[in-house]
């Protein structure tokens, strides 16, 4: 048998270091796709392939597969990750249908809000504009009234019944003004009446007319009464055409109401004005065809 030398034995101590699985260097790639190949574990030998022994750990098929260099390893990675991709479902871009429904549904909200502010500025606009007539109305001053003709007499009603029966014959000025400036009234009244106790002896009707805006009109009505039946309220009573004796004085009574109405927005806005009037007339006959001047006989109060 040959002695060993020493360079021999210095070689076999190093080839055991190297191959042995304790002191092999492993080496780690990591693959860009998160798969069960994430970590895969590579041993390189710096021995030949045919001068190294079977690894415990060795796989001929990750061997074959993995071993022959890292940029295969990444480029079918790449592969895959790029396979992966397209597999993944495209989206579709375009407008859908539930899209659509959905625009459509924005839209009509827009719409519906849109008429709700609208109703409600309009209506807060028309309280303003109501509120504001208010302050605007229709100012009525009976200016006099002329008797032209007063008579008493007896007679008959129309089932034969003895009375004194009377006959009044009369106008009624009466002056309108209309203060507003951004409307005008349609102004009437109902029958101007005369009463003499509570008997009425006379009226009259007042036509309806327009009143502009900020203007003034002198309304002549004429009120009478014919063969109008007093009953026995009429004792007290007297004509000079009975004897000649003294001119009569008759205290009479005028009532009406004046009614205005007044378009403030069209037929939207609508205010209506009512003035009762109710005059103390004195009717002396010895002034007949002669104006009585009733400035501070009148009352007037709204409703």
């Amino acid at each position: 048998m040959m002695p060993k030398r020493e360079s021999d034995a210095t070689s076999l101590t190093s080839w055991s270091a190297t191959q042995s699985p304790l002191h092999r260097p492993v080496y780690y790639v990591t693959s860009p796709v998160h798969s069960h190949h994430d970590a895969i574990r590579i041993s390189f030998s710096h021995s030949s392939p045919g001068a190294s022994p079977v690894h415990p750990y060795y796989d001929p098929y990750h061997h074959q597969r993995y071993s022959s260099s890292p940029i295969h390893h990444y480029r079918e990675s790449n592969a895959r990750l790029s396979s992966s991709w397209r597999k993944l479902p495209t989206h579709h871009h375009g407008p859908s249908e539930s899209d659509d429904d959905n625009a459509r549904g924005s839209m009509g909200c827009y719409v519906t809000w849109f008429v709700l502010a609208f109703v409600l500025l309009f209506t807060l606009f028309s309280l303003i504009l109501w509120g504001a007539s208010l302050s605007y109305k229709p100012q009525v001053i009976v200016k006099d009234v002329v008797f032209r003709n007063y008579d008493l007499h007896a007679g008959t009603d129309i089932t034969g019944v003895p009375t004194n029966m009377i006959s009044i014959n009369s106008t009624v000025r009466i002056a309108f003004r209309n203060p507003a400036t951004f409307f005008g009234v349609q102004a009437s009244s109902t029958p101007l009446e005369i009463y003499y106790s509570e008997f009425k002896v006379a009226s009259g009707h007042m036509e309806e007319f327009y009143l502009s805006r900020e203007s003034r009109r002198v309304v002549v009505v004429a009120v009478a009464g014919v063969h109008v039946p007093l009953y026995g309220g009429g004792s007290s009573l007297r004509s000079r055409a009975d004897g000649g004796g003294a001119p009569a004085v008759v205290p009479l009574e005028l009532s009406f109401t004046v009614r205005a109405r007044a378009h403030v927005l069209g037929h939207l806005v609508k205010v209506k004005f009512y003035h009762r009037v109710r005059c103390s007339v004195t009717l002396r006959e010895d002034r007949l065809g002669k104006p009585l001047t009733l400035a501070k006989a009148c009352e007037y109060r709204d409703r």
